[in-house]
């Protein structure tokens, strides 16, 4: 994909590159495309960007005195963390100055009582998750890409995961932000507090806002108790329609100890069985659909398994379970997560993939895939559809894979139809285009037919209010 044609290229003049060189160190300003290169290119190869010159900040001073520098100059830049983000929102065009927040990794302070956690942006979430571990407490939010993802990036796109049924999105997660505003100055909004009702609540404006309001620096974690037990299970279902009605079991029997609940095609076994080695069928027979399914415990007495065999035993009878294997060790577990975790890897040995990260009301995620299963179909005969993801929050990461036999080039240009037909329906079902993902480049233009006329003049309106030279990631979101 190629750059936005109504933005005009970005080049700076040696005396610029040498200003904010002093600021960062010369070590830490990359001019060098090859040394550039991790910071250009996006994960899934959709976008193959370019900047004019990449700044690895050490310091929150430096983050301002950076934007102070490219406001007064309208320099545009593009913030970085650790460039996972899968809409191209992390990516720049034509030539934007690219600024990684990587460096600032620091833990600044830990509160085990009040159960909350100061940490810079460029700390990754894994370095967060065990740094919560250390001092007794669970940060819950967990992705795939965990090991390599920086919690800024996570507050920017407002990341979900897998533990959102039961502890939220990232929004949910975060009681205060350390911001770099537009034009250089810093808003010290690391508040700790679990109520703070003292006017607008000015860090829901940059959660989720992709780096176009004010640059996260640091952000006030929240924590939670470390379940003391947790009970694993993988269910052999006959249809999707069968997982709704397991959930409604699963929610009732173990109200909030439900904390994941994950459904798959047969597909996606088979993906991942094939290119994801070494992972192992639970099942000895094939099974159309299947659910991974938690319930954790605050005590290790036994009660989190007595509660998910529950589940199973009633889902026997009324949610038509075909089999189930609840997990034996640890090791078993993570057996059974890898076969979920693996799945966005498994399908790049198999071609071409059309990703769709959408949500629409939990009762209507049947209908919902069944609808787009018939749509993707008539647009291209032979498409693979891989319907996974969070059942609990309506979040379904809708897939399509190069049908068998078809050029990639050939499925490629089919991209645009089939994302619009499908966000239709998602639209018509009272769904969003974008569930945990984000907006960046690859759905700004439908975000326009999709978005009402009055919430998207309110977001232009805030975007100007914040940021009237437009030089923070412009392109992206709006």
């Amino acid at each position: 994909m190629t750059a936005t044609p109504s933005l005009p290229p970005v080049t700076l003049t040696p005396a610029q590159v040498q200003a904010f060189a002093e600021i960062v160190g010369p070590q830490h300003a990359l001019t060098d495309p090859d040394a550039q290169l991790p910071y250009v290119r996006e994960m899934r190869d959709l976008y193959q960007g370019r900047s004019s010159l990449v700044l690895r900040p050490g310091s929150v001073e430096e983050v301002s005195r950076i934007l102070a520098t490219a406001n007064a100059e309208r320099i545009p830049v593009v913030p970085q963390s650790g460039n996972t983000g899968l809409v191209g929102g992390q990516t720049p065009m034509r030539g934007e100055i690219v600024i990684s927040l990587a460096r600032l990794n620091k833990v600044r302070a830990v509160d085990p009582v009040g159960s909350t956690m100061t940490v810079e942006a460029g700390l990754t979430l894994e370095e967060c998750q065990r740094a919560a571990e250390a001092a007794g407490r669970l940060f819950p939010l967990t992705l795939p890409s965990q090991g390599s993802c920086r919690i800024g990036g996570n507050i920017g796109t407002n990341a979900g995961g897998v533990g959102v049924l039961a502890y939220g999105n990232t929004r949910q997660l975060v009681l205060g932000l350390e911001v770099v505003l537009a034009y250089g100055r810093v808003w010290n909004g690391l508040n700790a507090l679990k109520k703070d009702n003292t006017g607008y609540d000015l860090k829901d404006l940059f959660i989720g806002s992709e780096g176009t309001l004010g640059l996260v620096t640091a952000a006030v974690l929240k924590l939670f108790p470390r379940p003391a037990e947790v009970a694993t299970a993988m269910v052999a279902i006959p249809s999707i329609a069968a997982a709704r009605t397991l959930f409604g079991l699963a929610q009732d029997a173990a109200g909030g100890q439900l904390t994941a609940f994950e459904f798959m095609p047969r597909i996606v076994f088979d993906f991942v069985l094939k290119h994801a080695q070494p992972a192992r069928d639970p099942f000895e027979v094939q099974h159309p659909w299947y659910v991974l399914m938690e319930v954790s415990g605050p005590k290790a007495d036994g009660g989190a398994e007595r509660i998910l065999a529950e589940i199973l035993e009633a889902g026997m009878e009324t949610a038509g379970i075909i089999d189930a294997r609840i997990a034996q060790s640890l090791s078993q577990a993570r057996d059974f997560w890898k076969l979920r975790e693996a799945v966005s890897e498994a399908q790049k040995p198999e071609g071409g993939s059309i990703k769709h990260d959408v949500s629409v009301p939990v009762a209507r995620i049947p209908e919902f895939v069944e609808r787009a299963n018939a749509a993707v179909t008539e647009i291209c005969p032979g498409a693979r559809h891989l319907a996974f993801g969070h059942f609990g929050d309506g979040n379904v990461h809708y897939n399509i894979a190069q049908p068998i036999g078809m050029g990639r080039a050939a499925f490629e240009a089919l991209r645009e139809t089939i994302m619009h037909r499908v966000h239709t329906i998602v639209t018509e079902m009272a769904g969003s285009i974008s569930a945990e993902h984000g907006i960046g480049q690859l759905k700004r233009d439908e975000l326009i037919e999709f978005k009402s006329p009055v919430a998207l003049d309110l977001m232009h309106r805030i975007k100007t209010a914040f940021d009237p030279n437009g030089i923070l990631n412009p392109g992206k979101v709006l």
